[in-house]
């Protein structure tokens, strides 16, 4: 599995490389029929002892047009000078290589990185321009927000790039839910069908786009109500023993299991309700905000599910604690 949210980024193309063809249009770029999209090695070392790897690297097999096209994919986390020079590099190498026409596709998680990283590239001097390199970018400028449930059913991995490209938005709690519920539906369907274990090999699995999503998202509040989300409908699932208190846990396990006694279903939304406030409470401190005693014992002593999700919806964008409870 990828290890950061750089690879995860451009890891979800290679995964389902079909995905450009359909992200592209949304972002307001028409993209030519094709048959087949073909990942490619992504080695452009020389003989010269110099490594240069593009991220991903996929050739478009069109209708009518033996050779087709290259997509040369960039993830791209802030703006990077040097970069710029290794974008141009790339394309003239596989220009070269492959005997080609190549674009570029650089996706950004924030509007500043993508504004700078959409800048013209041109080499040459003031009386002569050898050469101008227009990347194309995709990020939270053009990737359309996907909240709808249905809309994200249809195009999960669709739905998994719109969550990491708009990963500092403050919308993101509304696609994350979405992006947990079909997540959580599907797996339930899958082994309702199978009768079995719903995991398998490959990140098409919802388990492995779900890990997928947590890596991509990167630290910070985002992933945590993400494990928050997941660990809501999946109790094991990976790394969410580490943001959610494991009391929560517990009272959730409990209340499924003995739910069918209003005691025990009591016992559970009583464990859920002090798993979410320390939900609450870990986001502040992993977001630098500072939180007083009244603040602290006021979130912990609420047993209101449905306040709790409020607040824990305001902790990923509130200055300050108290801004939890503005207008109550």
């Amino acid at each position: 599995m990828v290890s950061s949210p750089h690879e995860a980024m451009h890891r979800i193309f290679r995964e389902d490389p079909g995905l450009l063809a359909r992200v592209l249009p949304r972002a307001g770029i028409s993209f030519p029929e094709y048959h087949s999209i073909e990942p490619l090695d992504t080695d452009l070392t020389e003989i010269r002892p110099l490594e240069r790897r593009v991220d991903s690297l996929f050739r478009v097999h069109v209708a009518d047009d033996e050779g087709g096209f290259l997509l040369a994919v960039e993830a791209q986390g802030k703006p990077d000078p040097d970069k710029r020079n290794s974008w141009t590099y790339y394309l003239a190498h596989i220009h070269a290589k492959y005997r080609l026409p190549a674009v570029l596709v650089v996706l950004c998680r924030d509007k500043s990185t993508a504004a700078w990283a959409a800048e013209p590239i041109r080499i040459g001097r003031r009386f002569h321009t050898s050469m101008v390199v227009f990347p194309l970018v995709l990020g939270p400028g053009n990737v359309p927000v996907n909240t709808d449930p249905d809309e994200v059913a249809q195009d999960v991995p669709l739905g998994v790039f719109s969550a990491l490209a708009h990963a500092k938005d403050p919308g993101l709690p509304a696609i994350l839910e979405s992006l947990a519920a079909v997540m959580a539906d599907q797996e339930a369907e899958a082994r309702a069908n199978a009768g079995t274990d719903a995991d398998g090999d490959g990140v098409s699995d919802p388990v492995d786009w779900a890990e997928l999503v947590e890596i991509g998202l990167g630290d910070g509040p985002g992933r945590d109500y993400w494990r928050h989300l997941m660990a809501s409908y999946r109790p094991k699932f990976p790394g969410s023993g580490t943001i959610v208190e494991e009391s929560w846990l517990k009272g959730r396990a409990e209340g499924r299991e003995e739910g069918r006694e209003e005691g025990r279903e009591e016992g559970r939304e009583e464990g859920e309700a002090k798993g979410r406030a320390e939900d609450i409470l870990r986001i502040l401190r992993a977001r630098g905000v500072e939180v007083s005693d009244s603040v602290r014992a006021r979130v912990i002593a609420c047993t209101d599910l449905e306040v709790l999700g409020l607040w824990l919806d305001r902790s990923l964008s509130v200055a300050t604690a108290e801004e939890l409870f503005a207008g109550e």
